[in-house]
């Protein structure tokens, strides 16, 4: 099995490589492969696609890389591959993101990327730091984890689902944060499961044993 982590320039890819690798080794989940190219995310049986950054910009960047993008939307929507977004990866699974203006998104799971608003205004933007998970929906990915478990984020913006049961987990930051959204064989995790220690390692692992 191949595992491909997209890299488009979005960030460091080192710690998320690391993260999959070592969890790929310890469950005799293949290979994974940190790539550019649309001929590997072409054959690939599953695809993380990280992001750090403003939404406009990492959508841009994702465009710049020639027919890259159209290699991950063949992959995931006609041929059904697993597919796992991280951060601003996740939220280009939306219709909208609103970042600065209004950014077409991937249009995979209906919904926009809106700033957070917490209502308590002693709260900082960015939503930056460990939060407990609140689960909303069961799901084979989510195998393990619990109501109370942490998770590590870093953003300004979230996922406003349209269909709640498409919102898998959120966190309360003085309101509802989206932290996991899912929909068919397509998951998004707004915070960042490679430094979200034992959690972030046992999402990993069941995205790599996932079988939609």
């Amino acid at each position: 099995m191949l595992t491909v982590l997209v890299d488009y320039d979005s960030g460091n890819l080192h710690s998320a490589e690391k993260a999959f690798q070592r969890m790929a080794l310890e469950s005799n989940a293949g290979t994974v492969l940190v790539s550019s190219r649309p001929e590997d995310v072409a054959r690939a049986d599953r695809i993380v696609l990280p992001g750090d950054g403003a939404f406009p910009s990492c959508r841009r960047a994702l465009g710049n890389y020639g027919e890259l993008f159209e290699a991950i939307e063949e992959a995931v929507t006609s041929r059904a591959r697993p597919f796992l977004g991280i951060c601003v990866g996740m939220q280009m699974m939306a219709t909208w993101g609103r970042e600065y203006g209004d950014t077409k998104g991937f249009g995979w799971i209906p919904g926009e990327v809106v700033k957070i608003t917490p209502a308590d205004q002693n709260l900082k933007v960015p939503h930056m730091g460990w939060n407990d998970l609140v689960i909303d929906h069961p799901h084979p990915v989510l195998e393990g984890i619990k109501t109370g478990d942490h998770a590590y984020f870093v953003h300004s913006y979230h996922f406003r689902v349209e269909n709640p049961a498409e919102r898998l987990a959120h966190v309360d930051y003085a309101g509802d944060v989206t932290a996991i959204i899912g929909r068919a064989t397509m998951l998004g995790m707004q915070f960042h499961p490679e430094k979200s220690q034992a959690t972030g390692l046992r999402l990993i692992a069941n995205f790599l044993a996932w079988k939609p």
